[in-house]
């Protein structure tokens, strides 16, 4: 939305720089989830770098021009101009969200690839996974369940973009531009939302068996899961309802500007709940398409001592939850104007 949300170069530095500021905070959550994910589960790690290496790939390629974009669009000496750089971040906001949507239903509708444990033995080629085909994960763009939550995704960060303008910035004309731009993105972002759950919810999820480890498919797994575990039922429902309120909210109230917070927490919930369901109650969390390839909570955890580890470490989260807390408020006492972009020699 830089191009079309933003109709003066004044507007678009306000948008640039109201974001800028907080870059390096969800650049950072994104690198220690991912860290910890692939610290608790490595086989997970070496299976999608290194067999679905082009969509991962081309999902980092998308951040790191984020960086880069922000550091150096304003930077003395820019030869290749303010626009080049801004277009990174077009680039990031539309490939980004879209693969990190497709490569996440994977984890329900599965990838091709095969696991061999017996190959580390092999001092030639001690390759445990190998991927099926030579689209290395690229081939994930073909199936339409996949595009669905891909383009949920997309739509949700537009969303969430424009809800966090109107509670950010001390710019009439954006807020109301802002408030207008709601509409065009969560529509949308509903329907692909609802057409992923309510095809993943009633179609064959990969089973496993707790006692041979054997995976099968089973049918309505996915539904079965959120029925036998309550507690996450109900947080993915609240979590639902906070987006919803936080968007139907702004549109009802104008003064309402709070809507960020409501449907930022709720997409953080929703997605966690997603993500149990698809490891929990003996279900594969990177399925295969060959069966007994698929990555399990049983089958694919670090050792012993690793996850002793990773548990000791965890402890510290509320630290962390404390310290952004502390970071954000400090960022957030008030609301910005391209006064506050001017006068500051560090704008992006």
């Amino acid at each position: 939305m830089l191009f079309s949300l933003s109709k003066t170069e004044d507007e678009r530095r306000l948008l640039v720089n109201v974001l800028g500021r907080k870059w390096e905070f969800t650049f950072t959550t994104l690198v220690t989830f991912g860290g910890a994910f692939f610290a608790s589960f490595p086989l997970f790690y070496s299976t999608s770098f290194g067999g679905a290496y082009w969509v991962w790939m081309a999902i980092l390629f998308c951040f790191i021009i984020q960086a880069v974009s922000y550091e150096f669009q304003s930077k003395p000496g820019n030869v290749y101009g303010k626009t080049t750089y801004q277009a990174f971040l077009f680039i990031n906001g539309l490939l980004g969200t879209f693969l990190i949507g497709v490569a996440i239903a994977t984890f329900f509708t599965g990838s091709d690839f095969v696991v061999n444990k017996g190959n580390i033995t092999n001092q030639l080629a001690p390759v445990i996974s190998s991927w099926g085909n030579e689209w290395h994960g690229l081939e994930a763009l073909l199936n339409v369940r996949n595009l669905t939550l891909g383009l949920a995704v997309f739509f949700l960060a537009r969303s969430l973009a424009v809800l966090f303008f109107i509670n950010r910035l001390n710019h009439p004309v954006l807020e109301a531009r802002s408030r207008k731009y709601l509409w065009y993105n969560a529509i949308p972002f509903v329907v692909f939302f609802l057409i992923f759950v309510i095809w993943t919810l009633f179609s064959e999820g990969f089973a496993v068996n707790a006692t041979t480890g054997m995976v099968s498919m089973e049918k309505y797994k996915y539904f079965t899961n959120l029925m036998e575990m309550p507690v996450i039922l109900a947080t993915f429902l609240l979590g639902v309802v906070a987006v919803l309120a936080g968007v139907i909210g702004t549109w009802i109230f104008p003064e309402f500007k709070s809507g960020i917070w409501y449907a930022g927490v709720g997409t953080v919930v929703t997605v966690c709940s997603l993500l149990l369901i698809v490891g929990y109650n003996n279900t594969s969390f990177y399925p295969s398409i060959n069966l007994q390839s698929s990555l399990t909570i049983f089958n694919a955890s670090s050792s012993e001592f690793t996850l002793r580890a990773m548990s000791l470490v965890s402890l510290f989260i509320p630290v962390v939850l404390i310290y952004i807390f502390i970071a954000w408020r400090a960022m957030e006492k008030k609301r910005i104007d391209i006064e506050d972009v001017d006068g500051d020699e560090h704008a992006y």
